[in-house]
């Protein structure tokens, strides 16, 4: 026997050291790779902020809250215009929030925190991931913070003693075998929650008597080095619970995420019952491909929680009739925020390597806003619905942005919402028509000596002989021409004719230059067709050159994102507004002036009845030979909004500028909060009546006097006969 002894020592004791030695380096030095985590904006409340009820629910659904009792953290309960909330703790860039209970009223006059003073920030929704670079996808949550009823209840079901073996229970197997020889089949299992944990961290999943002896020595050894909450703890945030897509799931935490939209400390006593008994089989107990599996398994956990006294019979039977409680988006398949968090993804690449954004555990804060995003999303899917075409042949893109810092609140790039596939609002170059006009308008204004807004321009034919394509004639839309007409007229009703005579003594080449001085690309063709919109820009572009028009003059890159945190909770990236003046800044304000002429006495003017309560909207229509592209583009001192429409063939698609993009963009509109506009104008903006159509001097009370801003000095100095014969001599402004 000792002999026996000797030789089994001198076989399996080299390896059993190495496994025990492995066990230890690897449990100490595993990295749980994580993806990289993208939220939306924080929203904050305070006094006074505007939000409808409807928006208010979107956004706390968003950010993982649930209706139901506020006593656990991730609820909220509504009455009529109160709502009482527990949001859950969270870390922002600037520190951790703690977990706490609010109340407020969403009222007509806007937010009231019911006495609270200060802002009231609401956890941000979680947008998506990027993948790491292994399968496995987590949410580590320390074992504090998981919910006393996950932890306790797991160790009732899978491994009762726990907290008195040393990795094998001897009488569990002994349990387990008597169990399953009196079913027939197998019913129970042998493996402690240590042994489960070596097998998901270090073993395969084969069945044979090697990887059990494995699993048997390396628990034994995690059990002597290791206390039993870090086994326990590790063994929650490692335990396999599906798949999302080609990636593992792995943990509660990410678990609880996938399948209820929720954290794990939102969970329910029947959402905890489901996903422990997930534990024992994720693919055979999988609540989507085998409901009422799962639903039984759930209910059988329920009991035993019942059993261990856990919870009571009545809590037992209310969960147990209760439905699964999924997440809605689990079964639909679709991809929410997909168009952008590509966005997101497009921006982080500029500025770092594929490897550091995967793995890492990174904090991606950004400027989405779930609410507005819900209402774009909405706004494309209806408006492409009213025009009438079947099926999907008619798509769209909608870009957002608050103009004061370029931060876009909502994107959609296609018109269902959630579809993956082709990004329009990011990749359809399409012809921008005459959306481009007011910067050709813009450039001419910023010369005052030479232009105003009532500088008469020939709206006639004109035929250009371009070198290599031979005559170019310009139309106008209704190929009617107009003659001399004011230049505010020609630019509010799209004139092509005289908006390319302006052009030819602007030039392409300035005009290319301002498109490229305020961030985007036109490209090399400069043909004088572009002055008509013959440049292909996506809608991001569109907002981008649009972006200074809506903000005073002031340029910034329009961006998704704010600030990067890494997983220690250190910002390792900020994207703060870096706001330009633009030189053309006083000739903006005229621009501002005749886009707001658009809408009200131009092409746009059919917004009154998309729009009633109209707080002041500038914008530009534009359309496309033979009616394949429709564009709308409008702002007010709060948003900023590009609808673009048309086929993905670009065939003709029988689309309009006023009839097609604009009422999706007037619904849209319709259900933000808007102020009235209040434009700052400056000191050098001077205002004259003026003897409209005639480029003179008038007096207010002259029958066709319109009130017209001028750079200071650049105003008519003829005056009308209406001043002479009310002897209104000389005229003041």
């Amino acid at each position: 026997m000792l002999f026996l002894a000797g030789v089994l020592l001198g076989l399996f004791g080299p390896w059993i050291w190495w496994l025990d030695r492995e066990a230890g380096l690897r449990f100490a030095d595993r990295h749980l790779t994580q993806a990289s985590r993208v939220y939306a904006r924080p929203l904050e409340l305070h006094d006074g902020v505007q939000i409808a009820r409807r928006d208010l629910i979107v956004e706390l659904e968003a950010a993982g809250l649930r209706a139901g009792s506020p006593q656990r953290p991730g609820h909220f309960r509504q009455s009529g215009q109160s709502f009482e909330l527990h949001l859950p703790a969270f870390a922002f860039p600037d520190g951790v929030q703690p977990a706490q209970r609010v109340v407020l009223n969403v009222t007509t006059d806007g937010i009231d925190l019911d006495g609270e003073s200060g802002v009231l920030r609401l956890p941000p929704a979680e947008l998506g991931r990027l993948m790491p670079l292994d399968d496995r996808i987590r949410t580590p949550i320390a074992l504090a913070e998981f919910p006393p009823l996950l932890v306790t209840g797991a160790q009732a079901v899978e491994d009762r003693r726990f907290k008195h073996h040393h990795g094998i229970d001897l009488r569990g197997l002994l349990r387990a075998l008597w169990a399953n020889l009196r079913a027939g089949r197998v019913v129970q299992g042998g493996s402690t929650i240590t042994q489960q944990l070596v097998k998901n961290l270090f073993l395969s999943p084969e069945r044979n008597l090697l990887r059990k002896f494995n699993e048997a020595i390396m628990a034994a050894s995690l059990e002597r080095r290791y206390t039993k909450a870090a086994i326990l703890e590790a063994w929650l945030n490692e335990v396999y619970m599906g798949q999302e897509g080609g990636r593992a799931i792995h943990g509660f935490g990410r678990a609880a995420e996938y399948y209820f939209g929720q954290s794990v400390q939102a969970l329910d006593p029947g959402q905890i019952a489901l996903l422990v008994g997930m534990a024992r089989g994720a693919s055979w107990y999988h609540p989507l491909r085998n409901p009422d599996r799962a639903r039984e398994r759930r209910n059988r956990v329920l009991a035993i929680f019942e059993q261990t006294g856990l919870i009571d019979a009545a809590d037992r039977q209310r969960y147990a009739d209760a439905g699964l409680g999924l997440n809605p988006g689990l079964r639909s398949g679709a991809v929410q925020y997909a168009a952008f968090l590509d966005l997101v993804q497009r921006q982080l690449r500029a500025d770092y390597r594929d490897r550091d954004l995967r793995g890492r555990g990174l904090s991606i804060f950004t400027t989405l806003s779930p609410s507005a995003q819900a209402r774009a999303e909405h706004a494309l899917e209806q408006g492409l619905s009213r025009t009438g075409r079947a099926g999907d042949e008619l798509q769209g893109a909608i870009v957002l942005l608050e103009p004061a810092s370029g931060e876009v609140r909502a994107l959609v790039g296609d018109r269902v919402s959630g579809r993956r596939g082709f990004n329009r609002a990011l990749d359809a170059r399409r012809p921008v028509g005459s959306v481009i006009k007011p910067l050709v308008y813009l450039l001419a204004l910023a010369q005052p000596d030479v232009f105003s807004l009532v500088t008469p321009l020939e709206d006639e034919p004109l035929v250009l002989d371009i070198p290599g394509s031979g005559e170019w004639r310009p139309a106008n839309h209704d190929e009617v021409s107009h003659g001399t007409v004011p230049l505010l007229e020609a630019l509010a009703q799209s004139y092509n004719q005289a908006t390319v005579r302006l052009g030819l003594e602007i030039g392409v080449d300035a005009l290319f230059a301002l498109m490229r001085q305020l961030g985007v690309e036109p490209g090399r063709d400069a043909h004088p067709s572009a002055f008509l919109g013959a440049v292909e820009l996506s809608p991001l572009q569109v907002a981008q050159l649009y972006q200074p028009l809506a903000a005073e003059g002031y340029s910034a890159a329009v961006r998704g994102i704010r600030e990067v945190v890494d997983s220690d909770g250190e910002v390792i990236g900020r994207y703060p507004p870096r706001l330009k003046p633009l030189a053309e800044r006083e000739a903006l304000a005229l621009l501002d002036f005749a886009l707001r002429r658009v809408v009200t006495d131009g092409t746009g003017r059919s917004l009154s009845s998309h729009l009633p309560q109209d707080p002041g909207v500038r914008g530009k229509t534009g359309t496309t030979n033979d009616r394949r592209d429709a564009w709308f583009v409008g702002y007010t001192g709060d948003w900023l909004g590009v609808v673009w429409a048309g086929r993905d063939d670009n065939q003709p698609a029988a689309v309009g500028g006023a009839n097609t993009a604009l009422p999706v963009w007037a619904e849209l509109f319709a259900a933000l909060p808007l102020r009235q506009v209040r434009r700052g104008w400056p000191d050098s903006i001077e205002w004259f009546w003026i003897d409209w159509p005639e480029p003179i001097l008038a007096d207010e009370d002259c029958p066709n006097a319109v009130a017209i801003p001028f750079l200071a000095g650049s105003q008519p100095e003829t005056f009308s006969d209406c001043i002479e014969r009310r002897g209104r001599w000389p005229f003041g402004n």
